[in-house]
C-alpha cells in the first residue's frame, strides 16, 4: 500500500512556489480531461502548452491586471485520470456556483489561500458539499460528510482542538496531504515542474 503523504512532504512548496504559495488555488477533478473541464467552466480562450505550474504565474497576474479579477487565468493540466487546475491568485476552485455543478458524477477536491491568508477546502461529490473547512481553523467543519474525515485530517497535519496553545503549524501543507488522501493523486516537485498545462481564461458564474 502507497503510505501516504503529511504535511511535512509538502514543504518543497514554499521552498520551491514561494509566489504560488501566497495567492493559490488548487484543484483535482476526476474522471475528466482538461479540454472538457475548461468546457464545462466556460472557459472563453485558451492557450496551449504552458510548461510547469511557475509558467502560470505570469499570464495569470498579467489577466488580473488586465480584466480585474473576471475572468480569472486557469491553468489544467491530466494526472492520470484526474485533471489538476492550478490558479495563481484565483479562487475558482472553490466557488460553489462553478465547481458543484463539475462534481455531478465525480469528486472534486479544492484548497484555496489569499494573499491575507484567507483559505479554504472543499470536498464536492455528486453535487453536493461534502466538507468545508478554514485550513487555519480545522476545528470549525461544515458539508454533509463534515465529520467523516477526522482521522485523514489528523494524519495529514491538522490540530482539531480549539484551545489557544494549538498548533498553527504547515496547515497549508496539510491541506495537500488531505487532498491525497482524499483523490490518491501525489504532487510532488517533478510533477509540477514538468505538467504542460492548457490556460484558459474563466469567467465567474
Amino acid at each position: 500500500m502507497t503510505r501516504m503523504t503529511t504535511a511535512d512532504d509538502y514543504t518543497w512548496l514554499d521552498e520551491r512556489h514561494a509566489s504560488l504559495m501566497e495567492a493559490y488555488c488548487v484543484t483535482l477533478v476526476q474522471a475528466i480531461a482538461p479540454d472538457q473541464l475548461l468546457h464545462e467552466l466556460g472557459a472563453e480562450t485558451d492557450i496551449r502548452g504552458v510548461q510547469g505550474v511557475n509558467g502560470l504565474g505570469t499570464p495569470a497576474y498579467d489577466a488580473w491586471d488586465e480584466h480585474g479579477g473576471d475572468p480569472l487565468f486557469v491553468g489544467v493540466a491530466a494526472v492520470g485520470d484526474w485533471s489538476l487546475m492550478v490558479e495563481h491568485n484565483g479562487y475558482i476552485g472553490v466557488t460553489d456556483a462553478a465547481m458543484l455543478p463539475v462534481s455531478r458524477g465525480r469528486t472534486v477536491v479544492s484548497h484555496f489561500r489569499n494573499i491575507n491568508a484567507v483559505d479554504h477546502f472543499y470536498w464536492f461529490e455528486d453535487g453536493e458539499t461534502r466538507l468545508h473547512f478554514e485550513p487555519l481553523f480545522p476545528y470549525s467543519r461544515d458539508g454533509s460528510h463534515a465529520d467523516q474525515l477526522l482521522a485523514e485530517m489528523r494524519e495529514s497535519g491538522f490540530d482539531l482542538s480549539e484551545g489557544e496553545d494549538r498548533s498553527y503549524e504547515l496547515h497549508t501543507e496539510a491541506a495537500f496531504a488531505l487532498a491525497h488522501r482524499l483523490t490518491g493523486v501525489h504532487l510532488t516537485p517533478e510533477l509540477f515542474a514538468s505538467l504542460e498545462f492548457t490556460g484558459a481564461l474563466i469567467p465567474l458564474p
